[in-house]
């Protein structure tokens, strides 16, 4: 349970999802095009209109920015959950390091040699 905060102000640091404070907007933007997007800050406004109009002053007003995408802290799902991140199989054959290539490629370096030989 959270402690109210000063000024009768209630805190909702690290608070996402279900419960999270409506006003607070997280705001994501794009420096370049073809950048990822990566997360800017956050603001608190009262509704959506309210906070395009704050993000675009916060994080876009020296046109730092070419894309903002801003999103009620509320409608932000974590997922944290080990079991729920980790697949159920073992998939390390998709990783670069899941196959060992070094054997692989000696065994076919010797076997050019030998075809290389005759």
């Amino acid at each position: 349970m959270t402690e109210p905060a000063a000024e009768g102000r209630v805190e909702t640091v690290g608070r996402l999802g279900d419960g999270a404070d409506p006003d607070v907007w997280e705001v994501f933007r794009e420096e370049k095009e073809g950048d990822p997007m990566r997360h800017a800050g956050n603001l608190r406004a009262p509704d959506a209109e309210l906070a395009m109009h704050y993000a675009r002053e916060f994080y876009s007003r020296r046109q730092e920015s070419v894309r903002l995408w801003v999103v009620r802290r509320s409608d932000v799902h974590d997922l944290s959950d080990p079991d729920l991140l980790q697949p159920p199989l073992d998939r390390t054959f998709k990783k670069p390091g899941g196959y060992v290539m070094r054997d692989k490629l000696e065994q076919a370096r010797r076997r050019a040699g030998e075809v290389d030989d005759r």
